[in-house]
């Protein structure tokens, strides 16, 4: 018989067989090696931070990458005194891909403003900052959609050296200081968008308590009420008193209740949730959670509460208004129920105080009314000056004399304030018009 392990050995078809069966399963070990080696090594070297896109600071870091991406487009194509090597590292990591963010605004004169802002688009991206390369994935899942806003679900990740970690801190600091530098000195205002609270608009600029006038007194005591509340939380804490305030302002209309609410907001630093009643889809467990969720230092405003519920507690009940959902006992129980939440200041405003339900306005409800009612003559006066200039104190009490025993809202006289901007004179002898309607009016 033939020794096999010589056969073996001599034949020279199944030594290559066996050596390229060595080889190849020495390459596959070398290959899965090197992806476990490469593994670990991005694991210990590389740190990455996931921010998805219902967290706050998701659009403050598309806001900073934006503006990064145009400083970094700045320097890349300027002439200015700059090394060699920072010029490179501009271009080298200039933005390819981009997304466009318009925000759109249409103006009381029928005018349209629109400004266009670049972020970084799907995919990724490498930024240098801080002496440090970062890498940039924005990824949008289709499958997952907010169903809300029907807006797929995305996530932008930041990926660095490890040992670079404490950059991420930096970023998240820099980007939220620049998103609230954008509203400093502004008021924020929110409406409800499915069942959190979304920025209406853009940050509107401040308004000055001084600019709404009322009676004599009136201002100053809601301010002082509110500043008292808001500096007395453990007060309340320590009675086991509910930490929250209701204020109900009430009269004509045009006697400045909205405005003053605004002015109001402006003066605390304070921002406006603005919550209305009758908007379509709202049940009783989504108005208890917006009450419940509603943003830091804000006040929320229930406008016009008389006609959401002017038919009676019991229809109220019974029927939802128009396509809201909410009932009248829904309403009570968001205001100071066992779920209602603490550390909340609500404001309602009415034309029509007598038609509000006794149970809606009893204290632990709201707690203040105030009447704002047609200017007096205190108003007349302080209007006109505030207008005109305090030099024209004495046509101001003419004006203020002329419409004596007449009913004029602060709304009236401002538009007619408006009307004759250029001259107090004019604005005295054309008073008639503020009581007869049908008087034409001409800016002399």
């Amino acid at each position: 018989m033939v020794d096999l392990s010589s056969f073996l050995t001599d034949n020279p078809y199944f030594s290559a067989g066996f050596g390229l069966l060595g080889v190849g399963a020495g390459v596959a070990v070398l290959r899965q090696g090197a992806r476990r080696g490469a593994d670990l090594m991005r694991r210990q070297l590389l740190v990455s931070m996931e921010i998805p896109s219902h967290d706050k600071s998701y659009q403050w870091v598309l806001a900073w990458l934006s503006r990064r991406g145009a400083e970094t487009i700045r320097v890349a194509d300027s002439g200015a005194n700059i090394s060699w090597m920072h010029r490179r590292i501009a271009k080298a990591v200039l933005p390819r891909h981009m997304a466009v963010q318009t925000s759109y605004k249409q103006h009381d004169n029928g005018s349209v403003s629109t400004n266009f802002t670049m972020v970084p688009g799907q995919g990724k991206h490498v930024f240098y900052f801080d002496g440090t390369f970062i890498q940039v994935d924005r990824q949008r899942n289709a499958k997952m959609i907010d169903i809300q806003s029907a807006a797929p679900f995305e996530t932008v990740t930041l990926t660095t050296l490890s040992r670079d970690r404490r950059i991420f801190s930096d970023i998240l600091a820099e980007a939220r200081e620049h998103a609230l530098a954008q509203n400093e000195g502004r008021t924020v205002l929110y409406t409800s968008f499915g069942p959190e609270w979304r920025p209406f608009g853009l940050p509107r600029k401040r308004r000055l308590l001084e600019s709404v006038i009322l009676d004599r007194g009136i201002s100053e005591g809601i301010v002082d009420d509110v500043r008292d509340f808001i500096s007395n939380g453990k007060w309340y804490d320590d009675r086991g008193i509910p930490y929250r305030r209701g204020y109900l302002l009430y009269g004509p209309p045009g006697s400045g209740k909205t405005s003053f609410i605004q002015a109001l907001a402006g003066e605390l630093g304070y921002n406006i949730c603005i919550l209305n009643l009758s908007e379509r889809g709202l049940t009783d467990d989504r108005l208890n959670h917006l009450l419940t969720v509603a943003p830091e230092r804000s006040l929320v405003l229930l406008e016009d509460i008389d006609a959401a519920f002017n038919r009676g507690r019991q229809q109220s009940e019974q029927a939802a208004y128009q396509q809201s959902m909410v009932t009248f006992s829904g309403l009570l129980n968001a205001l100071d129920g066992v779920a209602s939440s603490d550390e909340r200041i609500i404001f309602m405003t009415t034309n029509h105080i007598e038609r509000l339900d006794p149970a809606l306005i009893r204290p632990g409800r709201v707690d203040t009314k105030v009447y704002l009612g047609n200017a007096t003559p205190h108003q007349i006066c302080k209007m006109f000056t505030r207008f005109y200039g305090s030099e024209y104190a004495n046509l101001a009490q003419q004006f203020a004399c002329a419409l004596e025993g007449h009913s004029v809202s602060t709304a009236q006289l401002q538009g007619h304030f408006v009307v004759h901007k250029r001259g107090a004179q004019a604005a005295v002898d054309h008073a008639s018009a503020l009581i007869d309607p049908h008087t034409p009016q001409t800016d002399n």
